[in-house]
């Protein structure tokens, strides 16, 4: 469901630069473009990169637009440099608009640890999201649910003949009812659920927190952290972290997901390189091959499944004391978790598909999709399974982030 208070911190996030400044998009445009033709030129220099199924991007980006839905790509996390450089081995036609951009999320204590890096990752259009406790109710996540949502679906916030309890699942109830539907579409049909006054006119939002003309494209990374291990493992995943799933179920309109698998770009980044020196910051086994699949569109029937669920969880457990946000059952009681899982797990299995048709790897360790094996994998720092074994380190042990300002052992 589409929570007035989640939209408004979103809003609040991106607000914190300015986004609504016509310089803002040029520079953003600028800053996006130098990244991805220096790394266009590293990649296809030094290395052989392979894309696979480009086609699918093609068509899928052109169905978010026509249908006026937000765009999401879902994809392993191999190494540093997954993002930019999957970007730089697409072409050109996706660099030359700044909304053809894609959006993204990056460790805030690493990305944003300065005044300098955080003023060039946003406008690289990247959102810094905190680790280890903050979960997936932060500042970013919202802003991500905000982005996804397109300008002209509906606000509720002010519209009258709507009880408040009501308006979260009426939000997506409307955006449902005519997927392709155009803004002025959606406006006749709000009469269906909206007692027609003067103020009605305030019904879609049309106060964006960045400049646009278009929906945007989202890409995440959902297992949070880098993962390298060596063989018989390599190349597999963790488990898919809970903030992807809010991104689909929360946004007002169900967006167009697309899977992407890649391998090779650990070559490019191994991370057993980080005690090395300048090393780390080099390139590596020059000549590698890189290859990039994307596959077909998630099935927008299972996302329209899983929406319609969660707005039934909306119905039952919303808080009538404060109606437009998140209560704590949807947020931290059992079936709302396990939506969220539920839908991260079939994520997770949509890219894992790729991997496993490609017939190069071995089958995946079945225990590595399980958030509770990790868990104690992480816990005991590898301990428990001695033969699953990392290329470099966990970073998702604590510990060893004592070099990182955010670190606390609390």
């Amino acid at each position: 469901m589409s929570f007035e208070k989640v939209l408004k911190r979103g809003d609040d996030f991106l607000g914190e630069y300015p986004r609504t400044a016509s310089w803002w998009n040029a520079a953003s445009h600028g800053t996006c473009l130098m990244m991805l033709l220096g790394s266009k030129v590293l990649l296809n220099l030094l290395y052989k990169p392979h894309l696979h199924h480009v086609e699918r991007l093609d068509k899928a980006l052109a169905k978010a637009r026509a249908e006026n839905r937000g765009f999401l790509t879902v994809m392993n996390h191999m190494s540093v440099v997954d993002d930019p450089t999957f970007f730089a081995a697409l072409p050109m036609r996706y660099h030359l608009d700044v909304d053809d951009i894609r959006w993204g999320f990056g460790a805030h204590n690493v990305c944003f640890s300065t005044p300098t890096t955080s003023w060039f990752f946003n406008l690289g259009k990247v959102l810094g999201t905190k680790r280890f406790g903050e979960g997936p109710y932060q500042g970013s996540v919202d802003a991500a649910i905000r982005i996804l949502s397109p300008d002209d679906t509906l606000d509720l916030e002010y519209t009258p003949g709507v009880k408040d309890v009501e308006k979260p699942v009426l939000l997506q109830e409307i955006n449902k009812l005519a997927p392709g539907a155009t803004a002025a579409q959606d406006s006749s049909l709000v009469a269906k659920f909206v007692k027609p006054s003067p103020e009605s006119t305030n019904v879609l939002m049309s106060k964006s927190p960045f400049i646009r003309s278009k929906t945007s494209w989202f890409h995440v990374f959902p297992e949070g952290f880098v993962l390298q291990l060596k063989e018989p493992h390599h190349n597999s995943m963790r488990y898919f972290k809970w903030g992807i799933s809010r991104l689909i179920l929360e946004s007002t309109r169900a967006p167009v997901v697309v899977p992407v698998f890649s391998f090779g770009f650990e070559k490019i980044a191994p991370e057993d390189s980080a005690d090395k020196g300048i090393q780390r910051w080099l390139p590596d086994n020059l000549g590698a091959e890189v290859h990039i699949s994307i596959g077909e569109e998630f099935p927008p029937e299972r996302i329209e499944n899983y929406r319609q669920e969660w707005r039934d969880l909306v119905k039952k457990h919303i808080d009538p004391e404060n109606p437009s946000d998140l209560s704590e059952e949807l947020k931290y009681g059992e079936p709302a978790q396990q939506l969220r899982s539920d839908l991260a797990a079939e994520l997770r299995n949509s890219v894992l598909n790729i991997r496993e048709t490609m017939g190069i790897f071995r089958p995946e360790d079945p225990r590595f999709k399980d958030p509770k094996f990790w868990r104690e994998y992480t816990s005991t720092e590898g301990l428990c399974e001695p033969n699953v074994e990392f290329v470099g380190q966990n970073w998702a042990i604590k510990r060893l982030q004592k070099h990182l300002p955010e670190y606390s052992l609390e």
